[in-house]
Formats: C-alpha cells, sequence, structure tokens
C-alpha cells in the first residue's frame, strides 16, 4: 500500500498550450505499471477550457462543483453541472471547461496506452464556445 498525503503533489497551472483561460491542476494518482490508470482535479474559472482533444482508452469526467459546457466534435454543446458524470470514448475529439459565468471541478480519468493518456489538439474558437 501506498499513501500520497494531501498536499505532497503540488498543484500546477494549466498550460496556454492546451487551456485557454485559469485552469488549475492537481494531480490525484497515476497508477504504476502495469497499471494504466490516471487521475487529477482539474479547476476551470468562469471562461476557462480546454483544447480540443481525445483518449486513446476514453475518459470520465466526475463533475465536483459549478457548472460546466462539454462538447464532442460535430455534437451539441451540453451544460454539465456537479453530481453529473460524462463519459467520453476512445478517440473521441472533445473539449469541456467552465461556463462563461460559472467555475466548475471536475475528476478526470483516464488511462494510458504506450503512455500515453491524451493526444491535444487545436484550442476551441471563441465562436465554438460561445454556442450556448
Amino acid at each position: 500500500m501506498e499513501i500520497f498525503e494531501c498536499g505532497s503533489r503540488p498543484s500546477t497551472r494549466g498550460p496556454a498550450e492546451y487551456f485557454t483561460g485559469s485552469v488549475r491542476l492537481d494531480p490525484a494518482f497515476e497508477a504504476p505499471s502495469p497499471a494504466r490508470l490516471r487521475g487529477a482535479t482539474v479547476t476551470f474559472e468562469p471562461g476557462a477550457r480546454t483544447a480540443w482533444h481525445t483518449h486513446p482508452l476514453g475518459q470520465t469526467l466526475i463533475v465536483t462543483a459549478g457548472r460546466g459546457l462539454a462538447q464532442s466534435w460535430g455534437g451539441e454543446l451540453r451544460e454539465i453541472r456537479a453530481g453529473d458524470v460524462v463519459w467520453f470514448p476512445p478517440g473521441e475529439k472533445h473539449w469541456h471547461g467552465a461556463a462563461p459565468d460559472t467555475g466548475m471541478t471536475h475528476i478526470a480519468i483516464q488511462e494510458a496506452l504506450d503512455g500515453k493518456a491524451v493526444d491535444w489538439l487545436e484550442h476551441v474558437t471563441d465562436e465554438q464556445y460561445g454556442g450556448v
């Protein structure tokens, strides 16, 4: 058994290469090989969001606070709220983030395939985000 004490892994800012707006990443876990599971708590300030991206083995979001938005490529822009659980299948191009006027926090869980858990793509434009 291994216990990672609260505060033993520092928070980081979401890099501008992959996020728009103010985003805080708090690492939760990264299981050692041969396990592939990884997770983090992600906090988005109002208007902040990810870039478009995919996950080779899919992703689950557990929304823990606030109100946000999520969209799959070519799909409807959807509102997500605390208590919602969102599943993105493997390879599905998508983005997620806070609502324009409300912050949002979620736990993001994904598995790595050959050491890679995410493929980052282009930024979500203001027009795409503003489709609410």
